[in-house]
């Protein structure tokens, strides 16, 4: 295995990353870090490098149980997320909702194969309603990890809007940028009138064109319960574009798409 990691990190092999497309209940952490487990193991047996789980796994993303059940870093969530890591040897990134003092953050967290926490990310770009929600981020950062350079941010921190952000990962040096995401339409949406995604494709696209960064962003499915968005629907359709520009993969669309899509990321 350490001479595998040191072919992928110098580039002669491709690092194979899950996206673990999966259910996530609002205000039900137990069950869904039971579905995080689960995608892990079905990671691990694919022979996968890195695994990328969605936005706010714990609670759900503006879940009206979101100031209640928020927990602190470390705590029972990131130290459960930190074992299954562990576990099953993955480079592991996955949302959650952070805990600090009076604050309440939507939080990415990045772990190494020996559950060690390399990086924590606080979403800078929220959309404005869920900003009564969250607290934002200031920071940004990069780590060293056994497959090369890891940048991290979450969802709409990849928007048009808040490209700068991608970009200066990026220019920070990541390999590939990890995205937990939670892609939302109305209950009303027609994927096949109007097929979802065209945005974000345009951004990640030109991220990557630009920086020669691969990105990475993982949903979840399901509802939201709670905040403006209460009753829209978690569709999935995570997307994963390589160095290039290309569009290496993408994860079904709907609210029961629940699914690990595993692909393969050359370094540019």
């Amino acid at each position: 295995m350490d001479e595998t990691n040191a072919r992928r990190r110098s580039g002669l092999l491709p690092v194979r990353v899950g996206m673990g497309q999966m259910l996530v209940a609002a205000g039900q952490p137990e069950a869904n870090l039971e579905r995080a487990a689960t995608m892990a193991r079905r990671a691990r047996a694919d022979d996968c490098d890195m695994l990328v789980l969605p936005e706010c796994l714990d609670v759900g993303w503006t879940s009206g149980t979101t100031a209640s059940l928020a927990t602190p870093v470390p705590g029972p969530v990131s130290d459960e997320l930190a074992r299954i890591a562990r576990e099953h040897g993955l480079v592991l990134a996955a949302g959650m909702t952070e805990r600090a003092d009076a604050s309440v953050y939507n939080t990415a967290l990045l772990f190494g194969p020996d559950g060690r926490l390399l990086l924590r990310h606080r979403k800078i770009n929220e959309v404005a309603f869920a900003r009564r929600i969250y607290d934002q981020g200031t920071t940004l950062g990069v780590t060293d990890t056994p497959v090369g350079v890891v940048g991290l941010n979450i969802c709409a921190d990849n928007l048009p809007e808040a490209q700068e952000l991608g970009l200066a990962l990026a220019t920070m040096g990541a390999d590939i940028l990890l995205s937990p995401c939670s892609w939302a339409v109305r209950p009303e949406f027609d994927n096949t009138v109007t097929p979802y995604g065209a945005d974000w494709v345009s951004s990640y696209r030109r991220i990557a064109g630009r920086t020669g960064t691969a990105l990475i962003g993982v949903s979840n499915v399901g509802l939201i319960d709670g905040g403006d968005w209460d009753g829209w629907r978690c569709i999935g359709a995570s997307l994963a574009v390589g160095p290039d520009g290309a569009v290496l993969a993408r994860g079904s669309f709907g609210e029961r798409a629940e699914e690990l899509v595993v692909v393969e990321v050359s370094r540019a």
